[in-house]
């Protein structure tokens, strides 16, 4: 079982990673769903988390609010992309819409840039319409992304609320794209929701008792 740390800047990361974190999501401004965090921020949690065989996925979002980014925001997110690579990050998680569906362009342009890089679809996935969730499994799948962090439903639904919609979209996914439920899973109810949903990742900023 993986349990990923959503980590806001680095303070309770060694807490985490001792309790038991075997992942990292490292974000910033966590009230506004997280934004990239600092290259210091980014350069000190890898200096730690590599140090402890732990992987680190980071956050590449310039800004709180859409996930529909203008041509300046892309350049920002491209650049953030590359102090990643060159501080040897495990991964980078970003999701970009536009009008209602992917930004299959933009997307694109992320992931060349990716290169290596493990890469993750946000909970931008979300906003989408239940039948473009599905069309986007098959697309984000076909386009090379590792994982995609989904609540499986609406915000104000409990994770335990949206097992059935999860469990929909990990048979749709059927192997070839990693479906990562988050959002209200804790360290006391993680065995019961991945029991339920017969996977082994989770993601959450309580997934550890610290």
């Amino acid at each position: 079982m993986i349990k990923e740390f959503c980590a806001e800047n680095f303070e309770y990361i060694p807490q985490a990673i001792a309790a038991g974190a075997g992942r990292i999501e490292l974000c910033d401004n966590l009230a506004q769903g997280g934004t990239t965090p600092s290259y210091g921020v980014i350069k000190q949690t890898l200096s730690y988390t590599k140090r402890k065989n732990v992987p680190t996925m980071v956050m590449i979002r310039p800004r709180g609010r859409d996930f529909e980014y203008d041509e300046a925001e892309a350049a920002i997110m491209k650049a953030d992309i590359e102090i990643c690579q060159a501080l040897q990050a495990e991964g980078i998680v970003f999701g970009c819409l536009k009008e209602g569906w992917l930004d299959e362009e933009l997307i694109q342009i992320l992931l060349d840039q990716a290169g290596n890089l493990d890469v993750t679809f946000h909970m931008a996935f979300d906003e989408l319409s239940i039948e473009n969730q599905f069309k986007a499994i098959d697309w984000l799948a076909d386009h090379g992304v590792k994982r995609i962090l989904t609540h499986g439903g609406p915000a104000d639904n409990t994770i335990i609320d949206n097992i059935p919609h999860l469990i929909k979209l990990i048979d749709h996914a059927n192997r070839r794209i990693i479906i990562l439920p988050g959002a209200g899973i804790r360290f006391d109810n993680v065995d019961y929701v991945l029991a339920q949903l017969n996977l082994s990742e989770a993601h959450g900023t309580r997934i550890v008792a610290i």
